[in-house]
Protein backbone atom coordinates (compact mmCIF):
# COMPACT_ATOMS: atom_id res chain seq x y z
CA UNK A 1 0.00 0.00 0.00
CA UNK A 2 1.40 3.30 -0.82
CA UNK A 3 1.51 6.00 2.08
CA UNK A 4 -0.01 9.45 1.53
CA UNK A 5 3.68 10.21 3.22
CA UNK A 6 5.31 8.91 0.09
CA UNK A 7 2.42 10.37 -2.66
CA UNK A 8 3.10 14.01 -0.72
CA UNK A 9 6.91 13.06 -1.89
CA UNK A 10 6.15 11.96 -5.39
CA UNK A 11 4.45 15.14 -6.07
CA UNK A 12 6.87 17.57 -4.77
CA UNK A 13 9.69 16.05 -6.30
CA UNK A 14 10.79 16.61 -9.30
CA UNK A 15 12.36 13.61 -11.99
CA UNK A 16 16.19 14.08 -10.24
CA UNK A 17 14.87 14.33 -6.79
CA UNK A 18 13.01 11.18 -7.01
CA UNK A 19 15.98 9.44 -9.02
CA UNK A 20 18.06 10.72 -5.88
CA UNK A 21 15.84 9.10 -3.04
CA UNK A 22 16.03 6.03 -5.25
CA UNK A 23 20.28 5.87 -5.21
CA UNK A 24 20.27 6.35 -1.62
CA UNK A 25 17.83 3.49 -1.03
CA UNK A 26 15.19 5.75 0.43
CA UNK A 27 12.60 4.70 -1.74
CA UNK A 28 12.65 1.61 -4.73
CA UNK A 29 11.67 2.12 -8.05
CA UNK A 30 8.82 -0.42 -7.40
CA UNK A 31 7.91 2.15 -5.04
CA UNK A 32 7.39 4.95 -6.60
CA UNK A 33 5.46 3.03 -9.93
CA UNK A 34 3.06 2.37 -7.25
CA UNK A 35 3.25 5.76 -6.08
CA UNK A 36 2.56 6.99 -9.98
CA UNK A 37 -0.24 4.02 -10.41
CA UNK A 38 -2.31 5.60 -7.34
CA UNK A 39 -2.18 9.28 -8.96
CA UNK A 40 -3.19 7.97 -12.29
CA UNK A 41 -6.03 6.60 -10.75
CA UNK A 42 -7.14 9.26 -8.12
CA UNK A 43 -6.65 11.83 -10.78
CA UNK A 44 -6.56 10.64 -14.60
CA UNK A 45 -10.64 10.39 -14.59
CA UNK A 46 -11.17 13.99 -14.23
CA UNK A 47 -8.42 14.56 -16.90
CA UNK A 48 -8.12 12.00 -19.36
CA UNK A 49 -4.25 12.64 -19.76
CA UNK A 50 -3.22 8.67 -19.63
CA UNK A 51 -5.48 6.53 -22.57
CA UNK A 52 -3.37 3.51 -22.07
CA UNK A 53 -2.29 1.76 -18.58
CA UNK A 54 0.68 0.00 -18.98
CA UNK A 55 1.02 -0.90 -14.88
CA UNK A 56 2.49 -4.69 -15.69
CA UNK A 57 4.78 -3.50 -18.08
CA UNK A 58 6.04 -0.61 -15.24
CA UNK A 59 5.70 -3.03 -12.22
CA UNK A 60 7.71 -5.46 -14.39
CA UNK A 61 10.46 -2.94 -15.60
CA UNK A 62 11.02 -1.66 -12.50
CA UNK A 63 12.42 -4.94 -10.66
CA UNK A 64 15.23 -4.55 -13.28
CA UNK A 65 16.09 -0.72 -13.70
CA UNK A 66 19.71 0.34 -13.02
CA UNK A 67 19.67 2.12 -9.90
CA UNK A 68 22.47 3.89 -11.35
CA UNK A 69 20.81 5.31 -14.18
CA UNK A 70 20.36 9.17 -14.23
CA UNK A 71 16.57 8.71 -14.16
CA UNK A 72 16.45 5.81 -12.21
CA UNK A 73 13.09 3.94 -11.50
CA UNK A 74 11.31 7.19 -12.32
CA UNK A 75 7.74 6.81 -13.75
CA UNK A 76 6.87 8.28 -17.27
CA UNK A 77 4.56 8.40 -20.30
CA UNK A 78 5.64 7.83 -23.72
CA UNK A 79 3.22 10.01 -26.00
CA UNK A 80 0.77 8.25 -28.27
CA UNK A 81 2.38 9.13 -31.33
CA UNK A 82 5.49 8.18 -33.43
CA UNK A 83 7.56 6.93 -30.87
CA UNK A 84 7.51 3.33 -30.32
CA UNK A 85 8.28 1.01 -27.39
CA UNK A 86 7.90 -2.63 -27.66
CA UNK A 87 4.47 -4.04 -26.21
CA UNK A 88 2.96 -0.78 -26.01
CA UNK A 89 -0.06 0.72 -27.94
CA UNK A 90 1.12 3.03 -31.36
CA UNK A 91 -2.31 4.45 -31.90
CA UNK A 92 -1.15 7.80 -33.64
CA UNK A 93 -4.74 8.17 -31.66
CA UNK A 94 -6.41 7.13 -34.89
CA UNK A 95 -9.28 4.20 -35.36
CA UNK A 96 -7.15 3.78 -38.26
CA UNK A 97 -4.10 2.16 -36.21
CA UNK A 98 -6.87 1.18 -33.17
CA UNK A 99 -5.23 -2.36 -32.61
CA UNK A 100 -1.34 -1.76 -33.50
CA UNK A 101 1.08 -2.89 -31.08
CA UNK A 102 4.93 -1.71 -30.34
CA UNK A 103 7.48 -5.06 -31.85
CA UNK A 104 10.28 -2.75 -31.96
CA UNK A 105 11.75 0.18 -29.76
CA UNK A 106 12.71 3.56 -31.71
CA UNK A 107 16.28 4.56 -30.75
CA UNK A 108 15.21 7.68 -28.76
CA UNK A 109 13.28 4.63 -26.42
CA UNK A 110 16.28 2.85 -25.99
CA UNK A 111 17.87 5.49 -24.46
CA UNK A 112 15.49 6.70 -22.32
CA UNK A 113 15.03 2.79 -20.68
CA UNK A 114 19.29 2.94 -20.38
CA UNK A 115 18.37 6.31 -18.51
CA UNK A 116 15.84 4.80 -16.12
CA UNK A 117 12.84 6.08 -17.50
CA UNK A 118 9.87 3.62 -16.18
CA UNK A 119 6.98 3.73 -18.70
CA UNK A 120 3.90 3.33 -16.65
CA UNK A 121 1.93 4.56 -19.27
CA UNK A 122 0.95 6.47 -22.82
CA UNK A 123 -0.64 10.09 -22.62
CA UNK A 124 -3.14 11.33 -24.60
CA UNK A 125 -2.47 13.20 -28.23
CA UNK A 126 -4.82 14.59 -30.85
CA UNK A 127 -5.01 12.12 -34.00
CA UNK A 128 -1.51 12.08 -35.91
CA UNK A 129 -0.46 15.23 -33.58
CA UNK A 130 -2.12 17.98 -36.31
CA UNK A 131 -4.22 19.92 -33.46
CA UNK A 132 -3.20 22.43 -30.67
CA UNK A 133 -5.56 20.76 -28.31
CA UNK A 134 -5.70 17.36 -27.35
CA UNK A 135 -9.62 16.20 -28.60
CA UNK A 136 -9.18 12.80 -30.52
CA UNK A 137 -12.28 11.34 -31.25
CA UNK A 138 -10.73 8.04 -30.66
CA UNK A 139 -9.62 8.70 -26.86
CA UNK A 140 -11.93 11.69 -25.80
CA UNK A 141 -10.93 14.63 -24.22
CA UNK A 142 -7.90 15.69 -22.36
CA UNK A 143 -8.79 18.49 -19.61
CA UNK A 144 -6.62 21.61 -18.49
CA UNK A 145 -6.08 20.51 -14.50
CA UNK A 146 -5.80 24.87 -13.87
CA UNK A 147 -9.74 25.10 -15.51
CA UNK A 148 -12.25 23.79 -16.49
CA UNK A 149 -13.42 23.84 -20.12
CA UNK A 150 -10.34 25.63 -21.79
CA UNK A 151 -7.43 23.29 -23.80
CA UNK A 152 -4.39 21.83 -22.00
CA UNK A 153 -2.77 22.38 -25.77
CA UNK A 154 -1.60 20.08 -28.29
CA UNK A 155 -0.61 17.93 -29.41
CA UNK A 156 1.30 16.77 -25.98
CA UNK A 157 -1.54 17.80 -24.06
CA UNK A 158 -1.83 14.26 -21.99
CA UNK A 159 1.49 14.85 -21.32
CA UNK A 160 1.42 18.33 -19.84
CA UNK A 161 -1.84 17.90 -17.89
CA UNK A 162 -0.16 14.49 -16.69
CA UNK A 163 2.66 16.82 -15.61
CA UNK A 164 1.12 19.79 -14.11
CA UNK A 165 -1.14 17.45 -11.38
CA UNK A 166 1.77 15.52 -11.14
CA UNK A 167 0.45 11.88 -12.26
CA UNK A 168 4.64 11.91 -13.56
CA UNK A 169 6.82 14.16 -13.18
CA UNK A 170 8.10 14.44 -17.19
CA UNK A 171 6.76 12.58 -19.75
CA UNK A 172 8.24 12.88 -23.99
CA UNK A 173 6.14 15.32 -25.88
CA UNK A 174 7.29 15.93 -29.83
CA UNK A 175 6.61 19.19 -31.52
CA UNK A 176 5.97 19.79 -35.70
CA UNK A 177 4.72 23.44 -34.88
CA UNK A 178 4.44 24.29 -31.43
CA UNK A 179 3.31 21.33 -29.47
CA UNK A 180 6.21 20.34 -27.02
CA UNK A 181 5.39 24.61 -25.91
CA UNK A 182 1.91 25.42 -26.39
CA UNK A 183 0.96 22.57 -23.96
CA UNK A 184 4.03 23.61 -21.80
CA UNK A 185 2.42 26.77 -21.86
CA UNK A 186 -1.30 26.18 -21.28
CA UNK A 187 -0.82 23.44 -18.50
CA UNK A 188 2.16 25.94 -16.49
CA UNK A 189 5.31 23.59 -17.07
CA UNK A 190 8.44 23.46 -19.10
CA UNK A 191 8.89 22.56 -22.39
CA UNK A 192 12.20 22.96 -25.02
CA UNK A 193 11.91 21.96 -28.47
CA UNK A 194 15.73 21.73 -29.09
CA UNK A 195 17.46 22.34 -31.82
CA UNK A 196 17.00 20.20 -35.23
CA UNK A 197 19.00 16.62 -35.58
CA UNK A 198 19.58 17.38 -31.86
CA UNK A 199 17.72 13.36 -31.31
CA UNK A 200 17.97 10.90 -33.65
CA UNK A 201 14.39 9.38 -35.25
CA UNK A 202 16.28 6.40 -35.80
CA UNK A 203 15.39 4.00 -37.52
CA UNK A 204 13.75 6.37 -39.26
CA UNK A 205 15.48 8.84 -41.52
CA UNK A 206 13.71 12.32 -41.15
CA UNK A 207 9.91 13.74 -41.33
CA UNK A 208 9.19 17.28 -42.31
CA UNK A 209 12.34 17.77 -42.93
CA UNK A 210 13.59 18.60 -39.97
CA UNK A 211 10.64 20.16 -38.94
CA UNK A 212 9.15 17.47 -36.06
CA UNK A 213 11.39 17.40 -32.95
CA UNK A 214 11.26 14.80 -29.87
CA UNK A 215 11.99 15.82 -26.34
CA UNK A 216 9.89 16.05 -23.37
CA UNK A 217 7.74 18.00 -21.04
CA UNK A 218 8.49 18.61 -16.88
CA UNK A 219 8.26 21.06 -14.11
CA UNK A 220 11.88 21.57 -14.37
CA UNK A 221 14.68 23.32 -16.00
CA UNK A 222 16.74 21.24 -14.48
CA UNK A 223 14.69 17.88 -15.63
CA UNK A 224 14.70 19.19 -18.94
CA UNK A 225 18.31 19.47 -18.76
CA UNK A 226 19.31 16.07 -17.49
CA UNK A 227 16.41 14.25 -20.39
CA UNK A 228 18.51 16.27 -23.14
CA UNK A 229 21.77 14.85 -21.43
CA UNK A 230 19.86 11.23 -21.83
CA UNK A 231 18.13 11.03 -25.38
CA UNK A 232 20.33 13.72 -27.40
CA UNK A 233 22.88 12.44 -30.31
CA UNK A 234 22.89 11.76 -33.83
CA UNK A 235 23.55 8.32 -35.49
CA UNK A 236 26.06 8.10 -37.91
CA UNK A 237 24.19 8.97 -41.30
CA UNK A 238 21.97 11.41 -39.62
CA UNK A 239 20.69 14.49 -42.15
CA UNK A 240 21.46 16.97 -39.21
CA UNK A 241 24.00 17.19 -36.48
CA UNK A 242 23.97 20.34 -34.38
CA UNK A 243 27.23 21.17 -32.76
CA UNK A 244 27.90 19.42 -29.03
CA UNK A 245 28.60 21.57 -25.98
CA UNK A 246 31.66 20.34 -24.13
CA UNK A 247 29.68 19.85 -21.21
CA UNK A 248 26.49 18.15 -20.12
CA UNK A 249 23.28 20.68 -20.56
CA UNK A 250 22.56 20.11 -16.75
CA UNK A 251 26.12 21.00 -15.77
CA UNK A 252 25.61 24.08 -18.27
CA UNK A 253 22.12 24.51 -17.25
CA UNK A 254 23.36 25.54 -13.50
CA UNK A 255 26.06 27.90 -14.83
CA UNK A 256 24.45 31.88 -14.27
CA UNK A 257 25.34 32.67 -18.43
CA UNK A 258 27.61 35.84 -19.35
CA UNK A 259 25.73 39.25 -20.08
CA UNK A 260 23.38 38.30 -23.07
CA UNK A 261 22.20 40.53 -26.45
CA UNK A 262 18.23 39.61 -26.08
CA UNK A 263 15.59 40.59 -28.63
CA UNK A 264 12.00 40.37 -28.06
CA UNK A 265 8.72 41.26 -29.64
CA UNK A 266 5.13 41.14 -28.84
CA UNK A 267 4.36 41.69 -32.57
CA UNK A 268 2.58 38.98 -33.56
CA UNK A 269 4.48 38.77 -37.44
CA UNK A 270 0.76 37.56 -38.51
CA UNK A 271 -0.85 40.66 -37.86
CA UNK A 272 -3.16 39.34 -35.20
CA UNK A 273 -4.04 41.14 -31.88
CA UNK A 274 -2.23 39.98 -28.67
CA UNK A 275 -4.09 39.10 -25.23
CA UNK A 276 -2.97 42.05 -22.91
CA UNK A 277 -2.07 39.58 -20.14
CA UNK A 278 0.20 37.90 -22.73
CA UNK A 279 1.78 41.11 -23.50
CA UNK A 280 2.21 41.76 -19.72
CA UNK A 281 4.13 38.48 -19.22
CA UNK A 282 6.43 39.02 -22.08
CA UNK A 283 7.25 42.43 -20.46
CA UNK A 284 7.68 40.89 -17.31
CA UNK A 285 10.27 38.62 -18.50
CA UNK A 286 11.90 41.59 -20.32
CA UNK A 287 12.28 43.27 -17.23
CA UNK A 288 13.82 40.73 -15.07
CA UNK A 289 16.09 39.64 -17.63
CA UNK A 290 17.37 43.56 -17.67
CA UNK A 291 17.28 43.33 -13.81
CA UNK A 292 19.74 40.25 -14.56
CA UNK A 293 21.92 42.08 -16.24
CA UNK A 294 21.04 41.62 -19.53
CA UNK A 295 20.80 43.89 -22.53
CA UNK A 296 17.57 43.84 -23.54
CA UNK A 297 16.10 45.74 -27.01
CA UNK A 298 12.73 45.10 -29.23
CA UNK A 299 12.78 43.41 -32.20
CA UNK A 300 9.80 42.57 -34.65
CA UNK A 301 10.09 39.69 -36.98
CA UNK A 302 9.87 40.68 -40.79
CA UNK A 303 8.31 37.92 -41.20
CA UNK A 304 5.29 37.53 -43.66
CA UNK A 305 3.96 34.27 -41.41
CA UNK A 306 0.53 33.62 -43.04
CA UNK A 307 2.05 32.99 -46.37
CA UNK A 308 5.06 30.91 -44.53
CA UNK A 309 2.22 28.85 -42.48
CA UNK A 310 0.78 27.82 -45.85
CA UNK A 311 3.94 26.99 -47.50
CA UNK A 312 4.86 24.72 -44.28
CA UNK A 313 1.32 23.14 -44.33
CA UNK A 314 1.40 22.42 -47.61
CA UNK A 315 4.51 20.84 -47.01
CA UNK A 316 3.49 18.66 -44.07
CA UNK A 317 0.38 17.29 -46.49
CA UNK A 318 2.65 15.41 -48.67
CA UNK A 319 4.98 13.55 -46.04
CA UNK A 320 1.16 12.67 -44.01
CA UNK A 321 -0.05 11.49 -47.33
CA UNK A 322 3.16 9.48 -47.94
CA UNK A 323 2.98 8.16 -44.48
CA UNK A 324 -0.59 6.71 -45.28
CA UNK A 325 0.79 5.23 -48.19
CA UNK A 326 3.12 3.45 -46.07
CA UNK A 327 0.81 2.67 -43.32
CA UNK A 328 -1.87 0.65 -45.63
CA UNK A 329 0.99 -1.78 -46.10
CA UNK A 330 0.75 -2.07 -42.04
CA UNK A 331 -2.88 -2.32 -41.95
CA UNK A 332 -3.64 -4.11 -45.32
CA UNK A 333 -5.99 -2.10 -46.88
CA UNK A 334 -6.66 1.47 -48.15
CA UNK A 335 -7.53 4.22 -45.57
CA UNK A 336 -11.00 5.86 -45.30
CA UNK A 337 -12.41 9.03 -44.64
CA UNK A 338 -14.27 6.64 -41.90
CA UNK A 339 -10.74 5.49 -40.57
CA UNK A 340 -9.43 9.33 -39.57
CA UNK A 341 -10.99 12.23 -38.62
CA UNK A 342 -12.00 14.87 -41.28
CA UNK A 343 -9.08 17.49 -41.22
CA UNK A 344 -7.07 13.93 -41.63
CA UNK A 345 -8.41 12.50 -44.90
CA UNK A 346 -8.66 16.30 -46.17
CA UNK A 347 -4.24 16.04 -45.45
CA UNK A 348 -4.02 12.84 -47.35
CA UNK A 349 -5.76 13.95 -50.17
CA UNK A 350 -3.96 17.71 -50.46
CA UNK A 351 -0.64 15.27 -50.05
CA UNK A 352 -1.97 13.09 -52.84
CA UNK A 353 -2.66 15.95 -55.15
CA UNK A 354 0.10 17.98 -54.62
CA UNK A 355 2.90 17.56 -57.50
CA UNK A 356 6.56 16.29 -57.17
CA UNK A 357 7.71 19.73 -58.79
CA UNK A 358 5.05 21.57 -56.35
CA UNK A 359 6.23 19.77 -53.06
CA UNK A 360 10.28 20.49 -54.09
CA UNK A 361 9.25 24.14 -54.72
CA UNK A 362 7.79 24.20 -50.92
CA UNK A 363 10.64 22.52 -49.60
CA UNK A 364 12.95 25.00 -51.31
CA UNK A 365 11.22 28.06 -50.11
CA UNK A 366 10.92 26.70 -46.30
CA UNK A 367 15.19 26.37 -46.35
CA UNK A 368 15.14 29.95 -47.46
CA UNK A 369 12.66 31.13 -44.89
CA UNK A 370 14.71 29.57 -42.51
CA UNK A 371 17.84 30.65 -43.48
CA UNK A 372 16.10 34.73 -43.24
CA UNK A 373 14.60 33.83 -39.69
CA UNK A 374 18.11 32.85 -38.37
CA UNK A 375 19.89 35.67 -39.88
CA UNK A 376 17.30 37.95 -38.53
CA UNK A 377 17.85 37.04 -34.88
CA UNK A 378 21.53 36.64 -35.91
CA UNK A 379 22.61 39.75 -33.68
CA UNK A 380 20.85 38.02 -30.38
CA UNK A 381 21.98 35.22 -27.91
CA UNK A 382 18.22 34.92 -26.89
CA UNK A 383 15.02 35.88 -28.91
CA UNK A 384 11.99 36.34 -25.98
CA UNK A 385 8.36 36.07 -27.23
CA UNK A 386 4.71 34.72 -26.11
CA UNK A 387 4.46 31.18 -26.66
CA UNK A 388 0.68 31.68 -27.74
CA UNK A 389 -0.80 34.94 -28.16
CA UNK A 390 -3.74 34.09 -26.49
CA UNK A 391 -5.32 32.44 -23.36
CA UNK A 392 -6.00 29.27 -23.88
CA UNK A 393 -9.06 28.85 -26.35
CA UNK A 394 -11.92 26.61 -24.83
CA UNK A 395 -12.34 23.09 -25.56
CA UNK A 396 -13.68 22.55 -29.02
CA UNK A 397 -11.96 25.49 -30.66
CA UNK A 398 -9.84 23.49 -32.67
CA UNK A 399 -12.38 20.93 -34.37
CA UNK A 400 -10.51 18.50 -36.34
CA UNK A 401 -13.88 17.26 -37.87
CA UNK A 402 -13.87 20.52 -40.14
CA UNK A 403 -13.09 19.43 -43.80
CA UNK A 404 -11.51 22.28 -45.26
CA UNK A 405 -8.08 22.21 -44.11
CA UNK A 406 -7.12 25.89 -45.13
CA UNK A 407 -9.93 26.69 -42.59
CA UNK A 408 -8.65 24.34 -40.11
CA UNK A 409 -5.15 25.72 -40.36
CA UNK A 410 -6.01 29.43 -39.65
CA UNK A 411 -7.28 28.96 -36.56
CA UNK A 412 -3.58 28.20 -35.30
CA UNK A 413 -3.03 32.10 -35.80
CA UNK A 414 -2.17 32.14 -31.76
CA UNK A 415 0.64 29.97 -32.58
CA UNK A 416 2.27 32.25 -34.65
CA UNK A 417 5.19 32.32 -33.09
CA UNK A 418 6.14 28.61 -32.51
CA UNK A 419 6.40 27.04 -35.97
CA UNK A 420 8.82 29.43 -37.16
CA UNK A 421 11.38 27.57 -35.11
CA UNK A 422 10.68 24.45 -36.20
CA UNK A 423 11.11 25.88 -39.89
CA UNK A 424 14.71 27.34 -38.47
CA UNK A 425 16.08 24.27 -36.38
CA UNK A 426 16.56 27.14 -33.50
CA UNK A 427 15.88 25.54 -30.00
CA UNK A 428 13.44 27.19 -27.84
CA UNK A 429 11.62 26.66 -24.60
CA UNK A 430 8.53 27.46 -23.07
CA UNK A 431 8.80 28.39 -19.59
CA UNK A 432 5.15 29.71 -17.05
CA UNK A 433 6.09 32.78 -16.33
CA UNK A 434 3.20 34.69 -16.21
CA UNK A 435 -0.31 33.52 -15.00
CA UNK A 436 -3.79 35.39 -16.00
CA UNK A 437 -6.21 36.57 -13.47
CA UNK A 438 -7.96 33.87 -13.39
CA UNK A 439 -4.99 31.56 -12.24
CA UNK A 440 -4.86 29.98 -16.12
CA UNK A 441 -0.74 30.01 -16.91
CA UNK A 442 0.90 32.12 -19.57
CA UNK A 443 3.66 30.84 -21.16
CA UNK A 444 6.96 32.55 -22.48
CA UNK A 445 9.12 31.34 -24.84
CA UNK A 446 12.99 31.54 -25.21
CA UNK A 447 14.93 30.70 -28.69
CA UNK A 448 18.75 30.13 -29.08
CA UNK A 449 20.81 30.00 -31.66
CA UNK A 450 21.24 26.70 -33.52
CA UNK A 451 22.94 24.12 -31.54
CA UNK A 452 22.87 26.60 -28.73
CA UNK A 453 20.84 24.77 -26.05
CA UNK A 454 22.98 25.46 -23.24
CA UNK A 455 22.58 29.14 -23.16
CA UNK A 456 18.56 28.57 -23.49
CA UNK A 457 18.96 26.08 -20.56
CA UNK A 458 21.12 28.26 -18.75
CA UNK A 459 19.19 31.74 -18.75
CA UNK A 460 15.91 29.64 -18.09
CA UNK A 461 17.37 28.41 -15.01
CA UNK A 462 17.69 32.18 -13.71
CA UNK A 463 14.67 32.76 -14.90
CA UNK A 464 13.55 30.12 -12.67
CA UNK A 465 15.24 31.45 -9.79
CA UNK A 466 13.97 34.56 -10.53
CA UNK A 467 10.63 34.39 -11.31
CA UNK A 468 9.45 30.97 -9.78
CA UNK A 469 6.95 28.67 -10.53
CA UNK A 470 7.55 25.45 -9.06
CA UNK A 471 5.39 25.88 -5.84
CA UNK A 472 2.57 27.06 -8.03
CA UNK A 473 0.35 23.78 -8.19
CA UNK A 474 -3.79 23.25 -9.85
CA UNK A 475 -5.99 22.46 -6.65
CA UNK A 476 -7.25 19.06 -8.82
CA UNK A 477 -3.75 17.75 -8.04
CA UNK A 478 -4.86 18.11 -4.35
Amino acid sequence: MVTESLLKTYAESDALDLAALVKRGDVSPAELVEAAITLVERLDPALNAVIHRLYDMARAQAETVDTSAPFAGVPFLLKELASSWTGAPNTNSSFYLRDVVADFDTEVVRRMKAAGLVLVGKSNAPENGWSITTEPKLYGVTKNPWKEGITPGGSSGGAAAAIASRMVPIAEASDGAGSIRIPASCCGIVGLKPSRGRVSLAPFGDYWYGGAYFLCCSRTVRDTAAYLDAVAGALPGDPYTPPVPDGSWLSLSARAPKKLRIGFSVTPPNGTAIDAEVKAAVLATVAALERLGHDVEEHDMPLDANAVWKTYTNMTCVQTAATFDYLETVIGRPVTPNDVEAVTFAIIERGRSTSGTRHISDVEQLRQIGRDIVGDLGAYDLFITPTLTQLPRPLGYYDMSETDIDRYNAKWADSVFAFPFNISGQPAISLPLGWSKDGVPIGVQLVGRYGDEATVLAASAQLEQEMPWRGRRPAVSG
